[in-house]
């Protein structure tokens, strides 16, 4: 894919929202957009939010998931690119679900609602899931402590995302594998990850060209 001069939706929560970065126009879809001359980077980042519908929805934004989100995106977009995932883990009430769900309702079961409904609204266009980044409290099975009942590692979601990605044939980028960010390094954790969940601006940058890098290829 050529990206220059290309328009991009970006659906994501807090990290794609922009949170960690010193301004606006370092996070990473506007570092994108500048370096890599793309007509307009979509920003549909809410913080809080998640892929998989929540057993109590309140009127708050982080509460419209993903599932709700995504037919309000630009419908004339080159490439979308999904980053989320780690509010499933950290906070999400939605259970796991099986591999045979295709309802909001269970993670397994929204990330098939999802990647379904994209290839529905962007056939033959690139569409490139990312996966969550590493975490300071990723292998605690009750997320950041908040959840109800226990759960699975930060691993667990990462891999479900995966798996659909692959049924689906759409391409991943792997940041829990490739991104470079450890915040159980302290030297990396204060340069990338500051408080262990979201990048700094060296974080936002160093997503931004991650991204660029897969989308070349596509």
């Amino acid at each position: 894919m050529n990206i220059k001069n290309s328009t991009i939706n970006f659906l994501g929560d807090s990290i794609t929202e922009g949170v960690g970065a010193s301004k606006i126009e370092n996070r990473f879809t506007d570092v994108l957009a500048r370096e890599y001359g793309l007509k307009a980077a979509n920003n549909y980042g809410i913080g809080g939010s998640r892929i998989a519908r929540q057993i109590v929805i309140t009127s708050e934004a982080y509460d419209r998931d993903f599932c709700m989100r995504y037919k309000e995106m630009d419908k004339n977009a080159d490439a979308v690119v999904v980053f989320g995932g780690t509010n499933d883990y950290g906070h999400g009430e939605a259970p796991l679900g099986v591999p045979e769900d295709r309802t909001p309702d269970t993670f397994w079961g929204a990330c098939h609602y999802l990647f379904n409904g994209l290839l529905e609204m962007y056939s033959g266009k690139p569409i490139l899931i990312l996966t969550p980044l590493h975490r300071l409290d990723e292998n605690n099975p009750l997320g950041d402590g908040s959840k109800p009942r226990s759960a699975a590692t930060l691993k667990t979601y990462k891999d479900i995302i995966v798996n659909v990605a692959e049924h689906y044939g759409l391409p991943v980028l792997n940041l829990y594998a490739t991104s470079g960010i450890q915040p159980l390094n302290e030297t990396n954790r204060k340069l990338l990850l500051p408080d262990g969940l979201h990048p700094s601006d060296m974080g936002h940058a160093l997503i931004a060209r991650r991204i660029a890098n897969t989308l070349m290829l596509l």
